[in-house]
């Protein structure tokens, strides 16, 4: 561990300021948090209210003051996270630092994409901060555990995904030749689309087959489809069962900002810093 990953050789302002905006353990770091909770739920409601038009018709220019606003606040944050924290890079490419970025690019995005600021509403991902806020850490240690297990079977759905794909590229390709244009299925990717909504037992109805062999054939395709849903659950489950239930808690790297260590860890599992 190099000398700057000790937080004791910090100076003492960049101590001072990673406690308020990166920690919830302090009262200002609390109300730092509860203050930027609510700037973020107040720009979310301007956004929406921007989209209704009797409202954007009659407030249009104080809507628009109102993101701006906002998203010199939300800029200013962001760089001072940058800022203070000892190693930038680990907080820019962290799953917070990548959703402080989304939500202030959609307005100076609209320089040049026409509607891009309706994307500002991707800030109501910052809102998860709200389980560090208020130290549900039982809840963040299970969506871990979750991630993980996603993680683990990624290969077996990877798999999963292309035998679906090859079963409606066939039965796609059969109701085609069935069925025919007359009633709908007028290109074999008409019929894969077919297949793909009929198995998945959404039923949209805007293609429905007309002849008894089709009819058939639809019966068979929704009782596999019903046996095919619960394989990837069954596949998650099994890897859930096999994640290590360990306890974590949300306490903040002081270098990388990477959260999720386990209770009683005394360096960052990422980049090996000191944690307070």
């Amino acid at each position: 561990m190099s000398k700057a990953d000790n937080r004791a050789d910090w100076p003492v302002w960049e101590q001072r300021m990673h406690e308020i905006v990166f920690e919830a353990d302090t009262p200002k770091g609390k109300l730092f948090d509860i203050v930027l909770l609510i700037a973020i739920m107040l720009s979310i409601c301007a956004v929406m209210a921007e989209t209704v038009p009797e409202l954007n018709e009659r407030y249009h220019w104080q809507l628009v003051a109102l993101e701006w606003s906002f998203t010199v606040i939300f800029t200013i944050e962001y760089i001072l996270r940058i800022v203070i924290v000892r190693k930038p890079w680990g907080y820019i490419r962290s799953f917070y630092g990548i959703i402080d970025l989304l939500s202030i690019l959609p307005t100076y995005l609209a320089f040049f994409l026409v509607g891009a600021q309706t994307l500002m509403v991707l800030r109501i991902l910052r809102l998860f901060r709200i389980f560090r806020l208020f130290k549900l850490g039982r809840y963040v240690s299970g969506g871990m555990q979750i991630a993980k297990a996603l993680k683990s079977s990624r290969e077996k759905i990877v798999v999963f995904i292309f035998v679906i794909l090859i079963i409606a590229s066939i039965t796609g390709t059969l109701m085609y030749l069935i069925e025919g244009p007359s009633h709908g299925f007028d290109s074999i990717p008409r019929g894969i689309y077919w297949a793909i909504v009929t198995m998945t037992t959404l039923g949209y109805g805007d293609i429905t087959p007309g002849t008894t062999m089709g009819q058939l054939f639809t019966v068979i395709l929704v009782l596999v489809g019903y046996g095919i849903i619960a394989v990837p659950t069954g596949i998650v489950a099994g890897e859930y069962t096999n994640v290590k239930k360990t306890r974590l808690n949300t306490q903040s790297c002081p270098s990388c900002s990477k959260e999720g260590h386990e209770e009683g860890a005394v360096y960052c599992f990422r980049c090996g810093s000191e944690l307070d």
